[in-house]
């Protein structure tokens, strides 16, 4: 059996402080540190990230966007979290904009990133030889942003950098059987192909398994 942590945060690392922070809020309400319905004030968020307010400010209002706090006038910053239904409706959204990023990258890809792609496929073979989970994992994330970055499309590209750091909380904790990372390499192989081949519907296709099978492993088959 294979324990299945996801990386960090695709904005954490080099990031700037508010994209830090940003990171270490969304970690603290997706794993219950803070319960929906809890107040968050900027002066204790201060107090305990040890940081100033115009930052704590800048994150409330992008956690707001992602849906996960609730700004109420007068009253205050409120968790909302993620409900089960939110997580399969979030994981059907995400579907949708990765079968379209991979339209669109099939047609617009560079050799350099093809490069980078076949590359990043490699490793994935390379580790999953290795039975390595945590850097199978971190790979993953490095393939879909090769798509990603191919799909030449900013907003896309931000809405799915959005949805992969909300999904990847969704059982973090699982446990899975030993051929887990095999499917997932075969999963990936098929859309890999599809690069190779510039086979824009295979592309789709293969998305599309790959991403209802991430749905069902996260999720459940409801």
């Amino acid at each position: 059996m294979v324990v299945y942590k996801f990386p960090g945060d695709l904005d954490s690392g080099n990031a700037p402080i508010s994209d830090s922070l940003l990171g270490k809020l969304r970690h603290d309400i997706l794993t219950g540190v803070f319960k929906p319905g809890q107040k968050l004030t900027e002066q204790e968020l201060c107090k305990r990230y040890d940081i100033s307010r115009t930052p704590v400010r800048e994150a409330l209002r992008q956690l707001e966007a992602d849906g996960l706090i609730e700004m109420i006038l007068n009253r205050g910053a409120f968790v909302v979290g993620m409900s089960d239904q939110d997580y399969r409706d979030l994981f059907e959204l995400r579907k949708i904009c990765e079968i379209q990023a991979v339209k669109w990258a099939i047609a617009r890809i560079t050799d350099e990133q093809m490069d980078a792609l076949e590359e990043t496929f490699e490793f994935m073979e390379f580790y999953t030889l290795r039975n390595d989970i945590d850097k199978m994992l971190t790979i993953n994330s490095g393939f879909h942003q090769v798509i990603y970055e191919a799909a030449d499309n900013r907003q896309l590209q931000k809405l799915l950098a959005s949805y992969q750091n909300i999904c990847k909380y969704k059982n973090a904790e699982a446990i899975y059987d030993d051929d887990y990372l095999q499917q997932v390499l075969e999963e990936h192989r098929g859309i890999f192909k599809a690069f190779v081949d510039r086979d824009v519907k295979a592309g789709a296709q293969a998305m599309e398994r790959h991403m209802n099978r991430t749905k069902e492993r996260r999720c459940g088959s409801v």
